[in-house]
């Protein structure tokens, strides 16, 4: 692929970028996470109805609530109750009130409700996300090498304060190997890597995420870190990001990639 192709398919990427950050609930629409463990009561503050974990299975939220607390489940009107599995699972459902939608999230065994508001102060203060120019220079090849035994997981601090278990799943060598990154897998063979470099803190925001392609069969993959983006909790407080993990902080500067958010 020539360097032109390349930054144009950059160009465009970053416009994808915009769009999706800037939707309507998007990242910047989050305005609350609240964990069913911290409201033993099942109410949650500004949020109509009561939400409890279900005391027979412990796999899903009950959701009750009355007619005059205008919930709406998948755009009805909502009385009574139903049963709520994580957002991201197959068959989830929307509850919303009013413009704002109301989605279940699940994480390490606890419960949260997140509050997405396309009104949000952040969503109306956004004015762009800045980036380092494109640069082909910082277009590496890589090896990645899955962990003999398989995924491993490491404890790491989130944005929120919290240590939680960040699943990885092998070592990414950059260039000639003297660095590398450690890794996670998605379920389609792509790779994700949390990391933080010279610019961070600094010129960019103090992590970054990475997401390569699937690797070919011998490992080789290319690692283009003008690709590299901002976490969701750069764009609202409300998100628990991961920090890197161990020996993901790389010992020089990578001035490639998104470096922060605008606001107007």
């Amino acid at each position: 692929m020539s360097t032109t192709d390349a930054k144009e398919q950059w160009a465009a990427w970053r416009e994808q970028r915009t769009r999706t950050v800037s939707a309507p609930y998007g990242p910047l629409a989050l305005t609350g996470t609240y964990w069913l463990a911290d409201a033993p009561d099942g109410r949650i503050p500004g949020v109509p109805g009561r939400w409890t974990e279900d005391p027979g299975t412990g796999d899903a939220v009950l959701l009750t609530a009355l007619a005059e607390d205008g919930l709406t489940v998948n755009g009805e009107p909502f009385e009574g109750w139903i049963r709520l599995g994580p957002d991201a699972s197959a068959g989830a459902v929307w509850v919303a009130h009013g413009e704002r939608r109301l989605l279940v999230l699940r994480r390490e065994g606890q419960w949260a409700v997140r509050v997405f508001d396309p009104q949000s102060a952040a969503r109306q203060a956004f004015a762009g996300i800045d980036a380092f120019d494109y640069d082909e220079r910082w277009v590496l090849s890589g090896t990645f090498r899955p962990y003999a035994g398989g995924r491993t997981v490491v404890p790491v601090e989130n944005a929120d304060g919290r240590e939680r278990g960040l699943s990885l799943a092998g070592e990414l060598a950059l260039g000639s190997g003297e660095h590398t990154l450690q890794v996670g897998a998605e379920e389609d063979g792509s790779l994700w890597a949390v990391f933080a470099d010279g610019t961070s803190g600094t010129s960019s925001y103090r992590f970054r995420f990475l997401r390569p392609p699937a690797p070919d069969p011998d490992g080789t993959v290319t690692v283009d870190f003008n690709r590299a983006h901002l976490p969701p909790c750069a764009f609202a407080e409300h998100f628990i990001c991961p920090f890197p993990p161990p020996g993901n902080t790389l010992p020089f500067a990578v001035p490639a990639g998104e470096r922060c958010a605008h606001s107007g």
